[in-house]
C-alpha cells in the first residue's frame, strides 16, 4: 500500500441526539463507506461509551472511538471497564482517547497535573485489560497489587489515541499512543507539526496523525460557511492560539474570547477571517469540503474526521457527507 491508501475517513459526534437516533445513523455511515465514528467526551454531553455501545450492534465494520476521556471526570478503573465493554460489544472495533480536557473550570477542577494524570490513566487501563496484577504507583492515580477486573476482556490491547496540541503531551503520545489527534484542526500544515512533536519523544513508535474539526456542508457554500463560523467559534477560542502555523492578531483573539465567554458564538464567529476559518473547520460545498479533506490525507494524516453539526441541518449534512463528500474524497485520492 502507498501512504495515501492507508488513510481513514470518519465522522465525529457530540452526544446530543435522542438515544433512538444513534443506531440508524451509525448504520447509514457504515453503508456509505465511512471507516470510523467517534463520540466526543466534551463536558455536559452524553457519555461517549454509552452512545457508541448503542451503535455497536447496528454496525460490523467501522471502528468505534471514544474521543476522548478526560482523566478528571472518571477514574481509570471506570474507563477500563467502559472500553472493555465497548470492545466486546463491537467485536474488537473499539479505540479510546485521552485528553487534558477543556472547560474544566466549570467544575472547578485543578488540572495542574494533567500530563501525569493522562499517563497514569493509560497505564492503569493497559494493566487492567492485560490482566497485569503487579499494581501501579502513579503521581495522580495508582492501582494496588492484585487488583484485576471481574469481567471478560476481548482484547488485552485496545488502541489508544491522545488528543493534544501540546508538544509535551504529543511527546508522551509518541511513547505510548497509537494515534495523536489535534481536535478542532482542519489545517494540513498541522500534520507535519504533530509528527515532529511526537518524534521528539525519541521512541520507535510512530503514532498516526488525525485531524478533526466541525463540518458544515451544503450546496449553498456561503450559507454553509456562515453556519460554520458560529459552530466553530467555541472550539476556535480554545485551540486557535495553539496552531503555530497560523498568524493571529492577539487583539482579535481577545475579542473572540470575550464573546464566547458571553455565549455570543455567532458574533464571535463573524470575526474569524475567511482564510483562517479553513484551518479550523470544514465549511462550504461538497466539493470544497472534499478537496480540503483530501489535502489533509495527502499531507500524511492517517485519519480525517468530519464533526458535528455536519450541515445546515443534521440530516442534510449527513446526506451530503455520505452521498457526495466521501466518494469525492476517495476519487481525488485515487488520482
Amino acid at each position: 500500500m502507498t501512504e495515501v491508501e492507508q488513510y481513514e475517513i470518519g465522522v465525529g459526534l457530540a452526544g446530543s441526539f435522542a438515544p433512538r437516533d444513534y443506531a440508524p445513523l451509525a448504520e447509514r455511515l457504515e453503508v456509505a463507506g465511512f471507516d470510523a465514528v467517534t463520540v466526543f467526551g466534551d463536558l455536559m454531553y452524553q457519555p461517549p461509551a454509552l452512545v457508541l455501545h448503542s451503535m455497536a450492534y447496528s454496525t460490523s465494520r467501522m471502528r468505534l472511538g471514544i474521543a476522548a476521556y478526560t482523566p478528571w471526570t472518571q477514574h481509570p478503573v471506570e474507563i477500563a471497564g467502559q472500553v472493555a465493554l465497548l470492545d466486546a460489544a463491537s467485536g474488537g472495533r473499539a479505540f479510546y482517547g485521552l485528553v487534558r480536557g477543556a472547560w474544566m473550570e466549570q467544575l472547578k477542577i485543578d488540572q495542574s497535573r494533567a500530563l501525569a494524570a493522562i499517563v497514569d490513566t493509560a497505564s492503569i487501563v493497559t494493566a487492567l485489560l492485560a490482566g497485569d496484577a503487579r499494581g501501579y504507583e502513579g503521581k495522580v492515580y495508582s492501582l494496588a497489587a492484585g487488583t484485576t477486573v471481574m469481567y471478560p476482556v476481548l482484547r488485552t490491547e485496545v488502541p489508544l489515541l491522545i488528543g493534544s496540541w501540546s508538544p509535551r503531551l504529543a511527546a508522551i503520545a509518541g511513547r505510548i499512543a497509537d494515534e495523536l489527534q489535534a481536535g478542532g484542526s482542519a489545517n494540513p500544515a498541522m500534520v507535519e507539526r504533530l509528527s515532529s512533536m511526537a518524534e521528539a519523544s525519541g521512541s520507535a513508535r510512530t503514532p498516526g496523525i488525525c485531524l478533526n474539526a466541525i463540518a458544515v456542508v451544503d450546496e449553498d457554500g456561503i450559507a454553509a460557511r456562515a453556519a460554520a463560523r458560529t459552530a466553530a467559534a467555541p472550539y476556535f477560542d480554545v485551540v486557535a492560539a495553539h496552531d503555530p502555523t497560523v498568524d493571529l492578531d492577539p487583539d482579535l483573539m481577545a475579542r473572540i474570547g470575550v464573546l464566547c465567554r458571553n455565549g455570543d458564538h455567532r458574533e464571535a464567529g463573524m470575526l474569524i477571517p475567511d482564510d483562517v476559518l479553513d484551518k479550523f473547520a470544514f465549511a462550504g460545498t461538497p466539493q470544497q469540503v472534499a478537496e480540503q479533506a483530501a489535502s489533509i490525507i495527502r499531507a500524511g494524516a492517517r485519519r480525517v474526521e468530519f464533526d458535528t453539526p455536519f450541515g445546515l441541518t443534521t440530516g442534510s449534512g449527513i446526506g451530503l457527507l455520505c452521498e457526495q463528500v466521501l466518494p469525492t474524497v476517495r476519487a481525488i485520492l485515487r488520482n
